[in-house]
C-alpha cells in the first residue's frame, strides 16, 4: 500500500544553525521543515521509503536516520528539496520506528515509519475460479521480497501460451516501492481450446518455483458475451464537425475518391477484437481495420471502433454493401453506403473538395484548429482577389 504522510516540524533552534563545515543552513519562510514520506505505512522489510525534506536551503548536508535503515541516509539536493529512497533493512522486525532528520548536524524534524512482518514469496496468475476467453490477456506477477531471495530472471510457460513469458521488474510501476516484484503478460491465442492448463514459473537455472491452474473457455450460446450487443456498421464524415455521435447506417453519401469513417459498436466484444475487426466493401480501395476508440470522447459509450475508408476512384454511382464480421464470425452485419457521381461532390455528405480533414477523437481542440486554419486560407484567397481587382481598375484594365 502506497501512502504519503506529511510532517511539519518546527526548527529546534531559532536563528542560525552552524554545521561542522562552517556553512549555515537556512529554512523555509515559516521557520519549519516539511518531511514527506511516501510508503510510510505497512512497509515490509526490503521495501523502499520515498523521503523528501523541504525547507532546508544552502549546501548543508541533510541526513535521515532510523533503526529501520542500516546506516544514516544522506539525501541528495534537488530544486527546493532534498530527496532519497532508501530500503528498509531485511532484518527489521514488525513495529513502529522513529525517523530523524538532521541538517548541518542538528535535528530539524522527526517522524516515524511503520513496518509489518515479511511475507513468503507468492506467484499470481488468474484469480481462483476465473475463466479466461481465447484472445484475452493474462497478467502474472511474482513477489519474492523475502530474506534470502536473490533471483534476477523469471520466466513463465504454459501449453496455453504461444511462447514463454519473461517476468521483469519495472521500477516506475505503481509498485515502485517493492524492488522485487516481477510482472508480465501473455495473450492467449484465438484458437486455444477449452480446458484447464498449468502455468509454471521458472527461476534461475530452470528450477520450478511455482505453478498455477488456468481455465480457458470460449463463449457459448447463452453467455452474455457470446454475440455481444453489436451495432453497425454506420458512417460519418471526415469534416471537423462530424464525429461518431453523428454516424448513421443508411443515407450517407460520398463521391468516388472520397473518404468515409466506418463505425462499429459492441457492448461485449470478444477479447482481441481490436486486432482483427475489419470492414469490407466493393466500394473501398481495400479492407479497413477498425481501431478501438480509447479516447475520453468514448467515455460512457459501448466500446466503439472506427477508421477511415477511401472510396475507389471511377466507381459508378450506386448503393454498395459494407460488411463487418465479429465474434469469430458469429455476428455479421451489413449496411449500405451511397456513392454519388463525381459531379455531385459539393452536395455529398462526407465528400472531398481536395482537402481531407480527419476527425480527432478525444475532444474538439484539433477540429477547432483545423477549422481555424481553413478559415485563414479562405480569407487570404479573398484578400488576394480583392487586391488583384484594385490593380486592374474599372473595366478590367490595369490601374494607372
Amino acid at each position: 500500500m502506497n501512502r504519503t504522510r506529511t510532517a511539519v516540524a518546527a526548527v529546534l533552534a531559532a536563528g542560525t544553525l552552524w554545521c561542522a563545515g562552517g556553512a549555515a543552513p537556512a529554512f523555509a519562510g515559516d521557520g519549519g521543515v516539511h518531511v514527506l514520506l511516501n510508503s510510510a505505512f505497512d512497509n515490509r522489510p526490503g521495501e523502499l521509503v520515498d523521503i523528501e525534506v523541504q525547507g532546508v536551503r544552502g549546501r548543508s548536508d541533510v541526513t535521515v536516520s532510523s533503526p529501520v535503515f542500516p546506516r544514516p541516509v544522506r539525501l541528495a539536493p534537488r530544486e527546493h528539496a532534498h530527496h532519497a529512497r532508501p530500503a528498509i533493512a531485511m532484518t527489521t522486525g514488525p513495529g513502529t520506528y522513529p525517523l530523524t532528520v538532521r541538517a548541518g548536524g542538528r535535528v530539524v524534524a522527526e517522524d516515524r515509519v511503520e513496518v509489518k512482518p515479511s511475507q513468503r514469496p507468492s506467484f499470481s496468475a488468474a484469480s481462483p475460479g476465473e475463466v479466461l476467453r481465447p484472445g484475452e490477456r493474462l497478467w502474472m506477477a511474482y513477489d519474492d521480497l523475502y530474506p534470502g531471495e536473490s533471483g534476477k530472471a523469471f520466466t513463465v510457460r504454459s501449453p496455453a501460451f504461444r511462447k514463454e513469458v519473461r517476468l521483469a521488474h519495472d521500477p516506475s510501476s505503481a509498485d515502485w516501492n517493492n524492488p522485487r516484484l516481477f510482472s508480465g503478460a501473455a495473450e492467449l491465442p484465438q484458437g486455444v481450446r477449452d480446458g484447464t492448463y498449468k502455468v509454471t514459473l521458472y527461476g534461475p537455472g530452470g528450477r520450478v518455483v511455482d505453478e498455477k491452474p488456468l481455465t480457458v473457455r470460449a463463449a457459448r450460446p447463452g453467455d452474455r458475451d457470446y454475440v455481444g450487443r453489436a451495432r453497425g456498421p454506420a458512417f460519418f464524415g471526415t469534416s471537423p464537425a462530424s464525429g461518431p455521435e453523428d454516424a448513421r447506417g443508411r443515407g450517407h453519401r460520398v463521391p468516388p475518391g472520397g473518404t468515409v469513417n466506418v463505425l462499429w459498436r459492441d457492448r461485449s466484444p470478444d477479447p482481441g477484437e481490436e486486432e482483427r475487426l475489419t470492414a469490407t466493401s466493393p466500394a473501398f480501395e481495400k479492407p479497413v481495420r477498425l481501431r478501438r476508440d480509447d479516447s475520453k470522447a468514448g467515455d460512457g459509450d459501448d466500446p466503439r471502433y472506427f477508421a477511415p475508408a477511401r472510396i475507389r476512384r471511377g466507381l459508378a454511382p450506386g448503393t454498395y454493401a459494407v460488411t463487418v464480421a465479429s465474434h469469430h464470425g458469429r455476428v455479421t452485419k451489413v449496411a449500405h453506403l451511397e456513392v454519388t457521381s463525381a459531379a455531385a461532390t459539393g452536395g455529398a455528405s462526407g465528400g472531398s473538395s481536395g482537402m481531407t480533414v480527419a476527425y480527432v477523437a478525444g475532444g474538439t481542440t484539433g477540429g477547432i484548429l483545423v477549422a481555424a486554419g481553413l478559415g485563414t486560407l479562405l480569407r487570404r484567397r479573398a484578400a488576394r482577389a480583392a487586391r488583384a481587382a484594385v490593380r486592374r481598375g474599372p473595366g478590367g484594365r490595369p490601374s494607372p
